[in-house]
């Protein structure tokens, strides 16, 4: 009899405990079905990192608010069969792929990291296409030759060329500030105007106006410098960026070249 008392209230207080059980895997019970909190949480990790918001007392409510009542609207749908529609049946089949193309992507990133001697090797040669000199020039950009062979005149008479530039350059870009450019290297610019700035000595401007595709400059050279380069760790976050995309994108078209298909792409 006494293990048997004592087998009656092991199974009672089992009884007693599972209320508390079930309150502490799960933040509510709806109409006899769990809210369980692991939906919960995860909905709060997606908020927090991927939303950019503090977990506040106040956010987690506002969160648990809002699953309660999903789970009262869902089941609401079910009870009216809305789940055996096929506009249900194909949304759900179109939600489901983008959740799985999500996590092909994120696993193949996570398992194909760039490594620092990748970067280390795009830096270098990022950095060696850009080494060599920088130029400060300003210049006058107008529609005839006979307006810019005017203008070489006056400047040779004296005349400001920051001066000429604000009142008759036709570049809304530098004209506003006297024809200035601010330093650049020779590619920026189209090949006439970068061969002619570069063989100009500093302080001289051309004699004689460059025709190029936009009008006819006049091309003042201020200064030359070497040119810089930001540091591997100043731009190591960029160059990652940019050499993880460009992997996803080879994973991507080497999955798309590679299956077995009669449809045809599209140009891209």
């Amino acid at each position: 009899m006494k293990k048997l008392s004592t087998a009656v209230s092991a199974v009672a207080l089992a009884a007693a405990l599972l209320p508390a059980l079930a309150s502490a895997q799960n933040i509510a019970i709806v109409n006899g079905k769990a809210v369980p909190k692991a939906r919960f949480e995860s909905f709060m990790t997606q908020i927090t990192k991927q939303g950019g918001q503090q977990r506040t007392p106040e956010l987690e409510q506002q969160v648990k608010d809002e699953l309660v009542l999903r789970e009262i609207f869902v089941q609401e749908a079910e009870r009216r069969g809305l789940q055996r529609s096929e506009e249900y049946k194909s949304q759900m089949e179109v939600a489901r792929q983008s959740l799985l193309i999500r996590e092909l992507f994120n696993d193949y990133q996570a398992k194909n990291a760039v490594s620092d001697d990748e970067l280390k090797a795009e830096y270098e040669k990022i950095k060696s296409a850009n080494s060599g000199s920088e130029y400060r020039a300003r210049h006058i950009l107008v529609e005839s030759e006979d307006l810019a062979k005017s203008l070489i005149a006056q400047l040779k008479g004296g005349a400001s060329f920051a001066e000429l530039a604000k009142a008759n350059s036709k570049d809304p870009g530098s004209a506003p500030n006297g024809g200035d450019l601010d330093w650049a290297s020779p590619g920026n610019y189209v090949p006439e105007f970068s061969q002619a700035m570069t063989q100009l000595q500093k302080g001289k401007f051309t004699e004689t106006p460059v025709k190029s595709q936009f009008g006819y400059h006049i091309i003042l050279l201020e200064d030359t410098r070497t040119a810089t380069f930001p540091s591997f760790d100043e731009v190591k976050p960029q160059l990652a960026q940019r050499a993880q995309q460009q992997k996803l994108a080879k994973f991507r078209d080497d999955l798309r070249n590679k299956a077995r298909t009669d449809y045809k792409f599209g140009a891209q």
